[in-house]
């Protein structure tokens, strides 16, 4: 067991709230309370994004997780009502090393410490994100605990004991908490191509945004839909969100895809929705070590030999040959590995060559974030309207 200790920047006439961040495998930092004072559990995993920290809290996908940035100093332009990705923070906890003391940004209404403490959400700084970071990345994401106010006064073992008993993140589904109750629909912007039926496993405003600006009426889904359900709205073509959680644990999401594909609809995935691609077309899926979470993340298109710099958040990734083409398992034709992450070979996309079916492990929309990725929403909507003329 090790013990990171960090001196509080405060003065001494006014000591801040003492906090702990505990791992399952027993280390401990010590730090200062930040946001809600309490307990949180989930497993920690770190951002390596330098900005958007308000997109990154609201991003449904972190369900479950406490998030660490990299970033040394968070909050400088405190929180607006304008880049929120969904209708609350999702995190279970939030981490950071120095946080601004001065909100500085004509569009603030509030500090990130003050909506993290409204919203319930337990945080810790004042510790070595970076020793935390490099711990992570040697022994592995893991559960953790954040403990400040009464629960900061717990015995050490019983604070590991909390944190040992929590859930893991492998065989967890956690689309019911984040998923839309009943349908919402965002009207197309300019020519309209028709309905698209988006299941939403944590969907981030800024995807339903991008898909309605290429002509879609967005009818969001909840994530309990029946393929009747989905048949309904007449879709054109269908697309499967980001979202938290292992991929399987989510046998219903994939049997509702296969029942889509065999229906010959276009569609399109992102995030959680390519590795349920991946699933249904009969791949395998496995936990990464730490996953990859940022803005900043090289993939290569290998249909344009480009390489993008692009927007992550999974801890999980599909298992596929990553050079030529390969029969899918469960009888969708030939499928071949489009995108490859360049730091670690990681498959970052899939396309299905005699199926119109194709997605992306990371975030295309990318608010806030590089929008190079940005091109496959394009993709999509040629996708849907060349499968239009072909159906006719």
């Amino acid at each position: 067991m090790t013990n990171q200790t960090s001196s509080p920047a405060a003065s001494p006439a006014r000591l801040p709230d003492p906090a702990v961040l505990v791992l399952e495998d027993g280390t401990r930092y010590r730090g200062r309370a930040y946001g809600a004072r309490g307990r949180t559990l989930g497993e920690v995993v770190f951002a390596t994004g330098m900005s958007g920290y308000q997109e990154t809290i609201t991003d449904p996908s972190y369900a479950g997780q406490i998030v660490l940035q990299t970033a040394p100093h968070i909050g400088n332009t405190g929180m607006n009502d304008e880049d929120p990705e969904s209708r609350r923070i999702w995190v279970a906890g939030y981490i950071v090393r120095d946080p601004s003391r001065v909100v500085s940004n004509w569009r603030a209404t509030s500090s990130l410490d003050d909506v993290l403490e409204q919203d319930g959400i337990v945080g810790i700084s004042g510790i070595d994100t970076r020793a935390v970071t490099r711990h992570i990345r040697s022994a592995g994401s893991m559960r953790g605990g954040i403990f400040s106010g009464a629960d900061a006064e717990l015995d050490a073992d019983e604070q590991l004991r909390i944190v040992r008993e929590a859930p893991e993140m492998t065989g967890l589904n956690l689309s019911a908490q984040v998923s839309v109750q009943s349908a919402t629909v965002t009207p197309a912007v300019g020519e309209r191509i028709g309905n698209l039926a988006v299941l939403d496993l944590g969907v981030k405003k800024a995807t339903i945004d991008n898909l309605a600006a290429r002509g879609f009426d967005v009818h969001v889904l909840p994530q309990d839909v029946s393929i009747d359900d989905i048949r309904a709205i007449e879709p054109v073509a269908v697309f499967y969100s980001n979202g938290p959680g292992d991929p399987a644990a989510s046998g219903d999401h994939v049997e509702l895809l296969r029942a889509v594909l065999d229906d010959g609809l276009p569609f399109f995935g992102i995030c959680f929705g390519n590795q349920l691609l991946g699933r249904a077309l009969g791949l395998g899926t496995y936990k990464l070590p730490f996953g990859h979470r940022g803005i900043n993340q090289p993939v290569l298109d290998k249909q344009t030999g480009k390489v993008e710099i692009t927007a992550h958040n999974h801890g999980f990734a599909v298992e596929a040959p990553l050079e030529g083409s390969f029969d899918s398992p469960h009888g969708y034709g030939k499928v071949e590995v489009s995108h490859v992450g360049l730091n670690d070979n990681v498959v970052e996309g899939l396309r299905a060559l005699d199926i119109p079916a194709f997605s992306v492990q990371y975030h295309p929309e990318a608010a806030a974030g590089p929008h190079d990725a940005n091109y496959l929403f394009d993709r999509f909507r040629d996708m849907v309207i060349a499968s239009k003329k072909d159906a006719k």
